[in-house]
């Protein structure tokens, strides 16, 4: 593991709101800059009440403006919801702003349901165009673009380093093909992962944007003072995945004391399954835990992400995680 690093979705809290969010992502942005953490990521979402970062590109360039160190980005822009060329200015316009810290991570789905999707766009294609979309966005970012009949000012020559995300092997066989940094989104779809990155690894091809592959892997994280005071704080995160996965997304629940009253049983089995990359307790259980993720799946990336209601116990939980991994990146280093 080379680097460790951190998604934020930008939680909307029960009894908070927006603001309140915004205002949460930029300390804690500021915070995860002095705890170590290497990128700070932001996820496109739409028509989420409990998700304040639906414009990325611009709470990218907030919280960028808030630190000073850490590459900031995008976990990531859904690209078939823009065109390229205006995604190629959002990011140009962030790395001359902000030069050498800023990443673009891009994903082929919508982010959202099919009526805001539609919403989104001023018309709907029926054919898959993610790749060619990817590379005319490369493009836009390359030298060469300098000639071009259509640029993207500022954005060509600025090469913002493009990560492909994604959550099943369609995203691993592209990126390693375009020879593209890969992200999988294990912290909420995990069953794929090990195939994911088998081939991503073993298909991959060097390009003038990466010799080697180059691998991240999401977990979700609840570190607090005590294995029990975790499973508190990430209830949160159990009722709010389990009320969007029953199509009633909301704000950001306050944590319970019995989770198993407020989920049903197979919806809790559904929810453990997808959350299960994941490490929740003390400093002790999570480093457990986590060292046992990335002993298994050797990623050369970490990123870490949670959503807790109370915003210092997050800041708590991800200050926990990050002396855990500057501890597990500095032993794996040193063997």
């Amino acid at each position: 593991m080379q680097n460790f690093s951190l998604l934020d979705l930008s939680p909307i809290a029960e009894g908070k709101t927006a603001a309140d969010a915004l205002a949460g992502t930029v300390d804690l942005a500021r915070a995860a800059e002095g705890f170590g953490y290497h990128r700070y990521w932001l996820a496109e979402h739409h028509n989420m009440p409990g998700i304040a970062s639906a414009a990325t590109a611009v709470v990218i360039g907030h919280v960028a403006a808030a630190t000073k160190t850490m590459r900031i980005g995008a976990g990531g822009i859904m690209l078939p919801n823009h065109a390229p060329l205006v995604i190629a200015e959002q990011f140009g316009t962030l790395a001359t702003l902000y030069p050498g810290r800023i990443d673009l991570g891009l994903g082929r789905a919508p982010g959202t349901d099919m009526p805001t999707a539609r919403a989104l766009r001023r018309h709907m294609v029926s054919e898959d165009s993610f790749p060619q979309d990817v590379q005319e966005l490369l493009g836009y970012f390359s030298d060469s673009a300098e000639g071009a009949a259509v640029r993207a000012i500022p954005g060509a020559g600025t090469h913002v380093p493009v990560w492909i995300l994604g959550s099943s092997l369609y995203g691993a066989q592209l990126a390693a093909y375009l020879g593209l940094p890969y992200a999988f989104a294990s912290h909420f779809a995990p069953a794929m992962l090990e195939q994911a990155l088998h081939i991503y690894r073993s298909t991959f091809q060097p390009s003038q944007y990466l010799e080697r592959p180059h691998v991240m892997m999401a977990a979700g994280v609840c570190a607090a003072e005590t294995d029990a005071e975790a499973a508190y704080l990430r209830s949160s995160q159990l009722l709010a995945f389990a009320r969007l996965h029953s199509g009633r997304p909301g704000k950001l629940p306050m944590p319970t004391e019995n989770i198993t009253q407020d989920i049903p049983a197979p919806v809790m089995a559904q929810v453990t399954q997808a959350l299960s990359c994941s490490a929740t307790g003390s400093a002790k259980t999570v480093k457990n835990q986590l060292s046992a993720l990335i002993d298994t799946f050797q990623p050369d990336e970490v990123m870490v992400t949670g959503m807790i209601h109370d915003h210092s116990a997050r800041v708590r939980s991800f200050e926990i995680a990050a002396d855990i991994l500057t501890d597990l990146r500095e032993t794996q280093q040193a063997a």
